[in-house]
């Protein structure tokens, strides 16, 4: 696995749902997106639950926890909920770690398919699943999701991230920057309160955990910006800024959600920005 800086990256993937198509591209019709992303008979996409781990020689740092395994039987249906390729655990496994020695989380925001993981439930309790690492969210996004607006309710469940709270592993970030050495937040307000991308710097380079900035590599188009979005014009605006500046500065993209990228570049030509030499992580340099 590559290095940058002094982190080792590991792509950790959590297990696979299914999302509504015409959700995750708002205004682009369905004759439009079809060409490119298949849908099933309920019209729902193929979103894959990919996290990064960064370890250093003391600490073992996890972005995002994927759905978890707490969801009713018609929860799974719905959402086409499958871990039957892989799953939190059996990837931190093959990684060579436990959940004990996981040291940080770093949530870039609690929807469901963020922050399911982040907790388990024990003997009927709900308790963290990282039970020895301080959980990072942003200050102004746990307040939106402790008092959630009627369109986002449904994306905030209190049992991945309450529980946090009242064991004392929670730790509310105060806006952008560093929050270890070469580790930097970037904060964004489009698809949610203040959801935070990850971004990783060394000498080798820049790599940003892109999050649901960008959830599929369509969206890198201007207009493709999904309907869960709480301020799409936003979200269009924020996209268009990010992608300025990984083109000028080089940037590295880790897809959470894209089924077949992992790793990409950006790239520009007279009809906008486009993503280039998609890779597994592996081949990151």
């Amino acid at each position: 696995m590559p290095n940058v800086g002094p982190y080792r990256l590991h792509a950790i993937e959590a297990g696979r749902l299914r999302l509504d198509g015409g959700a995750m591209f708002g205004v682009v019709p369905k004759a439009v997106w079809q060409r490119q992303v298949a849908a099933d008979s309920r019209n729902r996409i193929d979103i894959r639950l990919r996290c990064l781990l960064l370890e250093t020689s003391n600490r073992l740092i996890l972005v995002d926890t994927g759905v978890g395994h707490k969801e009713s039987s018609w929860f799974e249906d719905a959402f086409a909920v499958d871990h039957s390729h892989n799953d939190l655990y059996g990837s931190l496994a093959r990684a060579g770690f436990s959940p004990e020695e996981v040291t940080d989380v770093i949530l870039t925001h609690l929807h469901f398919d963020h922050a399911g993981g982040s907790t388990v439930r024990q003997e009927g309790r709900v308790v963290p699943t990282f039970i020895n690492a301080a959980y990072h969210i942003q200050q102004d996004h746990w307040a939106t999701a402790c008092a959630p607006s009627v369109r986002e309710a449904a994306s905030f469940k209190g049992d991945n991230f309450l529980p946090l709270q009242r064991t004392g592993q929670l730790n509310l970030v105060h806006g952008a920057g560093e929050l270890f050495p070469g580790l930097g937040l970037y904060v964004i307000y489009g698809h949610t309160q203040a959801q935070q991308l990850v971004r990783v710097t060394g000498p080798e380079g820049t790599l940003v955990f892109v999050a649901d900035l960008l959830p599929l590599t369509q969206h890198v188009k201007g207009p493709w910006v999904m309907a869960y979005d709480t301020q799409p014009a936003l979200t269009m605006m924020e996209k268009q800024r990010f992608l300025k500046e990984a083109h000028e500065e080089g940037y590295h993209l880790f897809f959470e959600h894209d089924p077949g990228t992992v790793i990409a570049n950006v790239g520009r030509n007279e009809r906008g920005f486009f993503l280039a030499d998609s890779r597994p992580l592996a081949e990151l340099f």
